[in-house]
């Protein structure tokens, strides 16, 4: 069995008033229902009114795995020192604060402190993020300033990143997570809410 992701966007003040040590067991009910659409990409917008404080994105390609979020982080890493200045930056702070942990050396966590207890656990292992409105507002500039220069790295990812026949295999499916990666922040900006990944 693999490692899967649930993405969810959340209204962070209804978050906030859940108290501490309830929100993570709230969260794991409300991500799914049984009459959720079962749809292979984009949005789900629960119609309950108890659920109108969330959003579930269903990234393009990855049926719910958390791989394919691995290999892009694990590409990032293998690409980032062809890229410009300004781009390794945006990049760097983009993906430093979704999936990839390189920046966990500077004392960054996945988690934003005060959002659950530190020994809240998921109902299954795996990658646990919460990243808060003002978090996501910077992510949305990161992405803005990163999105211009992308294409910049295609011959680099070709050379050094390519690999057929694995999860992001090339700089498509690369620029295609990514892209899905700025959906989610863009929404949750727009609305200022915040970002909830769980591992289910």
């Amino acid at each position: 069995m693999g490692v899967d992701i649930t993405v969810l966007i959340v209204d962070w003040t209804h978050l906030m008033g859940i108290a501490p040590r309830d929100r993570l067991e709230v969260l794991q009910a409300s991500a799914y229902t049984d009459d959720d659409s079962d749809t292979d990409a984009g949005w789900v917008w629960p119609t309950e009114p108890d659920r109108s404080w969330l959003g579930r994105y269903e990234f393009d390609g990855t049926l719910g795995s958390y791989k394919p979020h691995f290999w892009a982080a694990e590409a990032w890493g293998d690409v980032r020192g062809a890229a410009s200045t300004s781009l390794r930056t945006a990049l760097d702070g983009f993906l430093g604060a979704l999936i990839w942990a390189e920046l966990d050396l500077e004392g960054d966590t996945d988690v934003e402190p005060g959002v659950f207890p530190s020994d809240a656990v998921p109902w299954r292992p795996g990658p646990l993020i919460a990243r808060g409105p003002q978090t996501v507002a910077r992510l949305s500039q990161c992405w803005q300033q990163a999105a211009r220069a992308l294409p910049q790295l295609r011959d680099s990812y070709a050379r050094d990143a390519a690999c057929p026949g694995r999860w992001i295999a090339d700089f498509d499916e690369f620029t295609r997570l990514l892209s899905g990666w700025a959906e989610v922040v863009g929404e949750a900006d727009r609305r200022r809410w915040g970002i909830i990944g769980l591992p289910i």
